[in-house]
């Protein structure tokens, strides 16, 4: 037995619907710029896409609220379809997910040519709703979030640069991609600020929504 300096923390998981079984998350690797409509709105006329990361504990399950985060002033919401890798190292299920961005904190970096671990790897950055296995259901499915019930961002799947298959084949070149690993695969133009109390619903086709609330700090 191990005898443990403190107890270790719980592993983070996503609920799948239908079922009481639970998906472990290993880790979230997540895909910038991959939208055209997004890169242009961000500045980048003919942007590649590429990769970052956040903690697996970023992760809020179970129609859980987050907390407002501290040292912004400019919080974003990123609407996102989210993949989750299972035992043979296929895309085994979806979630919509969303991708909370400290905008103020990436731009300074931006502007110093420093990583964006502060901006995009908080506490409590990854909301992220059910886990539906299989197959996704509508590859042209609608992708949309509301904020207070308007509208603000809204596209379809198919408008990626990066299909969720070549997402998988170029994460496997960077990195060991195992089971329990998410992938948010990158949001549609229309990204915008949220402020406390901020009620969203983000959803993809077929897929279970996310709904949080935005908990005052």
């Amino acid at each position: 037995m191990t005898d443990w300096l403190f107890p270790p923390a719980a592993t983070p998981s996503l609920p799948i619907a239908g079922s009481a079984a639970r998906y472990p998350v290993r880790r979230i690797l997540c895909v910038g710029q991959n939208y055209a409509a997004h890169a242009r709105e961000m500045g980048h006329e003919r942007a590649e896409p590429f990769f970052f990361s956040k903690p697996a504990d970023a992760v809020v399950a179970d129609a859980a609220d987050p907390v407002f985060p501290v040292a912004t002033e400019n919080l974003h919401h990123e609407v996102e379809l989210v993949c989750a890798v299972g035992q043979d190292g296929s895309i085994i299920g979806w979630a919509v997910g969303c991708d909370l961005t400290r905008r103020d904190l990436q731009a300074a970096a931006k502007e110093k040519g420093r990583p964006w671990d502060a901006a995009k790897g908080f506490d409590q950055s990854a909301p992220c709703g059910a886990l539906t296995l299989g197959v996704l259901p509508d590859p042209a499915a609608s992708i949309a979030l509301t904020v207070n019930g308007e509208i603000r961002q809204a596209g379809r799947l198919d408008d990626m640069v990066w299909s969720p298959d070549e997402i998988l084949a170029k994460a496997r070149r960077l990195w060991d991609v195992r089971a329990g690993d998410l992938i948010f695969t990158g949001t549609p133009e229309g990204v915008g600020p949220l402020r406390p109390s901020d009620k969203v619903q983000a959803h993809v086709g077929g897929l279970v929504p996310l709904t949080f609330t935005m908990r005052p700090r």
